[in-house]
């Protein structure tokens, strides 16, 4: 009997510690929304022409996730907004279906790129998940405006310049929901690891997490260079049926900025 309950033990402990560690590797692997253009700043006219690489994903385990085609894509540029969701094209990036689009700059400026995505209800999580997800690019020398917000559901505001940043910068923002800050608001932080260069000494590291203050403010220093996705995640007051049974819905307010390493000179 003292060794059938040691062993009934044993499988308890083993059993709860697997439990503990998928917890953990699911709570790393963050969800974001990620649209990364092919350049975050536009110099000269040969750099005018942009891509635009829509996902659902992963991004520091490349793994991503099917990609519905978005409600909607707009460029603001100029307190102008312009709908751009033709423009979508299918593409598969980190193996699964996501979305291109391309756009060529003509104006100087600041132009925020914004996607609404369609909900997506995920099952670990008995949840749906819809991102509001930007970037900004800034274009032939001018860059005024990039601190003003657009008037998504969720967004996170820049304090910081989200253009022309290196590496190693103390990048700040304000997060909104519905127009008011987000005080106490989770924002959870991951690298683009598109290549595959880097890699985490453990499931803790994946996803780094800082918290907004009083103010809906929150900061973060940038350890390398790349993309990096800052995303606020906050729960909707409304939910959406699944097969009948209404779900909550996480919104997540989520900026793409871009973090350069500088050139090393070669003159004297």
């Amino acid at each position: 009997m003292l060794k059938t309950t040691s062993a009934a033990q044993k499988l308890f402990r083993v059993a709860l510690a697997l439990a503990l560690v998928l917890c953990c590797a699911t709570r790393a692997e963050a969800h974001f929304g990620m649209v990364i253009p092919s350049s975050s700043t536009v110099p000269e006219k040969q750099d005018s022409a942009l891509t635009l690489d829509i996902a659902f994903a992963h991004p520091m385990e490349r793994e991503g996730m099917d990609m519905a085609k978005p409600k909607s894509l707009t460029l603001t540029h100029d307190g102008k907004k312009e709908d751009l969701t033709a423009r979508l094209t299918p593409a598969i990036i980190m193996k699964h279906k996501a979305w291109q689009a391309r756009y060529a700059v003509s104006r100087p400026g600041v132009h925020q790129f914004a996607v609404t995505p369609e909900p997506y209800f995920e099952p670990a999580e008995d949840t749906y998940i819809v991102h509001y997800t930007k970037t900004v690019v800034a274009a032939f020398g001018e860059e005024d405006g990039w601190s003003e917000p657009i008037g998504l559901p969720a967004e996170i505001v820049p304090l910081t310049r989200p253009f022309g940043n290196y590496a190693g910068n103390v990048f700040r923002g304000l997060v909104l929901v519905n127009g008011k800050p987000a005080p106490n608001t989770d924002v959870e932080v991951e690298y683009y690891n598109a290549r595959g260069r880097r890699a985490a000494p453990n499931p803790y590291f994946v996803t780094q997490v800082v918290r907004t203050d009083a103010d809906g403010v929150f900061a973060y220093g940038i350890p390398w260079d790349g993309w990096w996705g800052f995303a606020a995640l906050s729960e909707s007051k409304e939910k959406l049926d699944y097969k009948g049974v209404p779900k909550p819905v996480e919104i997540g307010a989520v900026l793409w900025t871009e973090f350069a390493a500088p050139k090393v000179s070669t003159g004297k």
